[in-house]
């Protein structure tokens, strides 16, 4: 019995390892394959501009606004005050590697999502009349991988901490609210559908070397993971 529980320990850091490393490996040829697509007139750079158009053409000003509003659920302030937050609850539960990982999550995110950006080098819609004015390049989408990454977490840090009972609202949750994001760049015309997709897929591959960091360091520290 011992050596079984010895044995199923063991196993469940591989595993974890494995997921992760798969998500990340997935996630980065999903935007490898985006990125090299996004050459003048590929079909990818036509199917953008119809969704564009056709958004442009069929949603009227309230849709609009509903989306404005629920765009900031990534915003830059939402994040660094949920940031905040988090830290302050993880601290007060005394778990100051969560603290630390939580942080880095959130801030690293951003800082990659900034160096992709300059990478690719993709400018934004052209839409002056669109309800919301965004600055900077295009690709990928910030809001986009940082719903992923901030809610992605909350959801990790929930399976962790709370009761069973939390664990699939709190992920359908996550996963509602990053759809959501998404969904409200294209529409508000501030993204391409592509930059979307691409900030989703940066943003799970980091979500998931998060993850698979914090489960190696709990892991060799002798802490449940």
């Amino acid at each position: 019995m011992i050596g079984q529980q010895r044995h199923n320990a063991h196993q469940s850091p591989a595993r974890s390892f494995a997921i992760g490393g798969a998500v990340i490996l997935a996630s980065g040829i999903v935007f490898a394959l985006l990125a090299s697509a996004l050459t003048a007139g590929s079909p990818l750079i036509r199917f953008d501009q119809a969704i564009s158009d056709m958004l442009r053409a069929s949603l009227s000003p309230l849709t609009q606004q509903v989306f404005a509003a629920l765009t900031h659920l990534a915003g830059t302030a939402t994040l660094t005050v949920l940031c905040l937050i988090g830290t302050l609850a993880l601290l007060a539960r005394h778990e100051p590697g969560l603290a630390l990982a939580w942080v880095l999550a959130i801030a690293g995110n951003g800082w990659l999502n900034q160096g992709l950006k300059q990478m690719v080098g993709r400018v934004r819609p052209l839409d002056p009349e669109g309800s919301v004015l965004a600055q900077g390049l295009s690709f990928p989408s910030g809001h986009s991988s940082g719903a992923v990454v901030a809610y992605g977490m909350l959801a990790y840090l929930a399976l962790r901490l709370l009761p069973k009972a939390w664990h699939l609202p709190t992920l359908f949750m996550a996963l509602a609210l990053a759809f959501t994001v998404g969904i409200s760049r294209v529409v508000l015309r501030v993204h391409f559908a592509s930059d979307v997709a691409a900030g989703f897929a940066s943003g799970a591959a980091w979500l998931a070397l998060c993850i698979t960091c914090v489960t190696l360091v709990r892991w060799r520290r002798g802490q449940s993971i």
